[in-house]
C-alpha cells in the first residue's frame, strides 16, 4: 500500500513523503531505518479503496528483461561506487517504475536488514530473478567480486533478450500465416465443402479420396464440434501436465534439439549460453564441482542438465573436465576440444569466452538462414493445402461435367 508520512530528520527538520509498504508498522519501520522519527503514517484514501486491484496488478505484472537489466546496471554502479547495501536497496526501490519489482525489492531490503544474505533473500522471488541471476549472485558474495559478476549478469540478461527479441521476429511471419491457414481450413470445412457434398450426393457420384476426406473432417467439425474442442482442449492438457513432469521436461527439451531445421539452432544456443555462464563461474573463483551445480539449474534445458547430473560422478572422480563433458551427447566436439585445451594449458576461461562467442555468431547466422528458408517451407506447405481442396472439389466436379454430358 501506499502511504503519506510525516518525519522529523536527523537534524530536527520536518520532512514529508510517501513510500510503499504492506503494513502501517511495516511503513514505520521503513522510516526508522533511514534515520526519521514517524510523526503521522497514513494510508492514502486511494490505496485503502484499490488494495485488492493493486494486488491483482501485482500478480498480473511481469518484470521485463529491459527492465531487470537497468536494475542490474544500477545496482553493479551502486557497489562498485561503495554505497552501502541497504542505502542501494532503498534506492533502487525509490527508481524502480515497475510496480512489482519495486514490491520486490522492498521485500528484499527488508530481508536483508532482518541479517538474510542476499542471495536469499533475491531467491524468495523466483518470478523475477531466475534461477541463474539468484546463483550468480551467490558466487559474487562467495567470491567476493559483486559488482564484476552483476556485470556479466548484465551481458547475458541482455544478450538472451536479444536471442529470443530474433527468434520472435523470424516466427511472427510464419505463425501469423499458419494461424490464417487454420481460420481458412476451417471455414472451408465448415461452410463450402458441405454444400458441395450435398450436390455429388445427389448426383449419384463415386467420390474420390481426397473428396471423402474432406467430407469426413467437415462432418466432424460440423456436427462434433464440440467433441473436437474437447479432444483438443484434454490433448493440449495432457501435454501441459506431462511437460511438468521432469521426464516430460526432459522429452519436450531434448526432441527439439534433434528436429533437422530448429534443432542446430537449438543446440548452439545452449551451448553459447553453458560456455558464457562457466566462463563467467570460473572468472568469479567458483569451483568446478559447484560450477557444475549451478549450471544444472541454469543452462536452460532439462536434457543437457539430466546429463550434466549423470556427469557429475565423474567430476568427483577426478576425470578432468573435458572427459565428463564429453558424456553429454547434445555438446559439439568443438566445445570439448576448447575445454581439453583450456585445461590443459591453464586457460580454461578464455577458451570458454572463445567457444561462447563463436556460438553466438554461429546463432545469429543459424536464424538469419532459418528466417530465409521459412517463406520456401510456408509456400510449399500452403501450395499442398490449397491442391487438397482443390481436388477434393473439382475432381468430382469433372465427374459431374462427364455425366452431364
Amino acid at each position: 500500500m501506499e502511504f503519506a508520512y510525516t518525519a522529523l530528520d536527523q537534524k530536527g527538520a520536518t520532512v514529508s513523503g510517501s513510500l510503499s509498504a504492506e503494513t502501517e508498522a511495516a511503513a514505520n519501520e521503513q522510516l526508522a531505518s533511514r534515520g526519521l522519527i514517524p510523526l503521522s503514517v497514513t494510508p492514502h484514501a486511494s490505496a485503502t479503496g484499490n488494495s485488492g486491484l493493486r494486488a491483482l496488478q501485482l500478480r498480473l505484472t511481469r518484470v521485463k528483461a529491459p527492465e531487470l537489466i537497468i536494475f542490474t546496471k544500477q545496482f553493479a554502479t551502486m557497489l562498485r561506487a561503495g554505497v552501502p547495501m541497504l542505502r542501494i536497496v532503498e534506492i533502487l526501490e525509490s527508481q524502480t517504475e515497475n510496480i512489482r519489482l519495486r514490491a520486490t525489492v522492498h521485500s528484499i531490503g527488508e530481508d536483508v536488514r532482518q541479517g538474510t544474505r542476499l542471495h536469499a533473500a533475491f531467491e524468495k522471488h523466483p518470478a523475477a530473478f531466475s534461477a541463474l541471476y539468484c546463483s550468480m549472485i551467490e558466487a559474487g558474495e562467495t567470491s567476493g567480486s559483486l559488482p564484476e559478476v552483476l556485470d556479466r549478469l548484465t551481458y547475458i540478461v541482455d544478450h538472451e533478450h536479444r536471442v529470443r527479441a530474433d527468434v520472435r521476429n523470424a516466427l511472427q511471419y510464419p505463425l501469423t500465416v499458419v494461424v490464417a491457414l487454420g481460420i481458412a481450413f476451417v471455414v472451408l470445412l465448415t461452410f463450402v465443402v458441405p454444400k458441395f457434398a450435398r450436390l455429388f450426393t445427389q448426383a449419384g457420384l463415386v467420390l474420390p479420396l481426397p473428396t471423402r476426406i474432406c467430407l469426413f473432417l467437415s462432418g466432424l467439425i460440423v456436427h462434433h464440434w464440440f467433441l473436437c474442442i474437447l479432444a483438443a482442449a484434454g490433448l493440449c492438457a495432457a501435454v501441459v501436465a506431462y511437460s511438468k513432469t521432469k521426464r516430460g521436461r526432459v522429452f519436450c527439451d531434448a526432441l527439439p534439439m534433434r528436429l533437422p531445421v530448429i534443432g542446430p539452432v537449438l543446440r548452439k544456443a545452449a551451448i553459447a549460453r553453458f560456455a558464457s555462464i562457466f566462463a563467467i563461474l570460473q572468472a568469479s573463483g567458483v569451483p568446478i564441482l559447484e560450477s557444475i551445480r549451478v549450471l544444472c539449474g541454469t543452462v536452460g534445458n532439462a536434457a543437457i542438465s539430466e546429463q550434466l547430473e549423470d556427469a557429475t560422478r565423474l567430476f568427483e572422480e577426478g576425470r578432468g573436465i573435458a572427459e565428463p563433458l564429453a558424456t553429454v551427447t547434445f555438446f559439439t566436439p568443438m566445445l570439448i576440444n576448447m575445454v581439453a585445451v583450456g585445461e590443459e594449458s591453464g586457460n580454461l576461461e578464455e577458451m570458454l569466452k572463445e567457444v561462447a562467442t563463436h556460438y553466438d555468431v554461429e546463432v545469429e547466422y543459424a536464424i538469419k538462414k532459418l528466417t530465409g528458408a521459412i517463406a520456401p517451407m510456408l509456400t510449399v506447405g500452403l501450395a499442398f493445402i490449397v491442391g487438397f481442396f482443390a481436388l477434393a472439389i473439382y475432381l468430382p466436379m469433372w465427374d459431374l461435367a462427364k455425366l452431364i454430358k
